[in-house]
């Protein structure tokens, strides 16, 4: 498939690990690449501000790996959204993740050297990309959560297992973020790398879009 070209009446947002930068053994070793944030700076200047970030990090990682690049960045998978530089960041309420749950699977991951806990604000990520063995016995930890905590449902990324709320998706961060200015009124185009990111790409082409 041709990659189309991003022309003055789109909107651009975008997936970060696996999209803009490669995925590395823990989510605090990821490099930018080179050149990276001069080129998402450009595309922002040329798109009358239309840039974000839409991710499974929380907003603050992405203050600190592209620091006043986009317009608007969606963390969490949209459980967290801060529409404009400065502006406050929109939660929705949300029950937390049980302190006894926390403290005992960080001590059961503990057995298995590389594996790795991920504590968001509305949810938890379960890391074995440097313990793929793990995989199995990490997703029983996370079923054992869900048996706790209804409200929340499992989302099985690249090497990950994420628990998060239901009805938080990157569609409807998505559709948060066209609803403002200045997304407001453009054609949104979407690019990720994930099955995370398939609900992003299906409401970008509902709304007239590229996913």
């Amino acid at each position: 498939m041709t990659a189309p070209a991003v022309t003055a009446g789109m909107a651009l947002l975008l997936d970060l690990d696996g999209t803009l930068i490669d995925f590395a053994p823990t989510p605090d070793a990821v490099i930018v690449p080179p050149g990276l944030p001069q080129a998402l700076a450009a595309l922002r200047l040329r798109l009358g501000g239309a840039l974000a970030i839409v991710t499974g990090r929380p907003v603050d990682q992405i203050d600190r790996l592209l620091p006043g690049i986009p317009h608007a960045v969606a963390g969490e998978h949209g459980a967290a959204i801060r529409h404009a530089p400065g502006a406050p960041i929109e939660r929705g309420e949300h029950p937390p993740i049980p302190a006894a749950w926390l403290a005992e699977t960080e001590a059961a991951i503990a057995a298995h050297p590389g594996a790795l806990l991920e504590r968001k604000a509305h949810g938890v990520t379960l890391h074995f990309r440097q313990a793929p063995q793990a995989g199995p016995y990490l997703r029983t930890l996370a079923d054992a959560l869900l048996a706790q905590l209804p409200s929340h449902a499992l989302l099985a990324g690249s090497m990950v297992w994420e628990v998060r709320p239901r009805g938080v998706d990157k569609g409807n961060a998505l559709h948060a973020l066209m609803a403002r200015p200045p997304f407001l009124g453009r054609t949104p185009l979407f690019i990720g790398d994930d099955v995370t990111d398939e609900d992003a790409i299906q409401a970008a082409r509902a709304l007239g879009g590229l996913g």
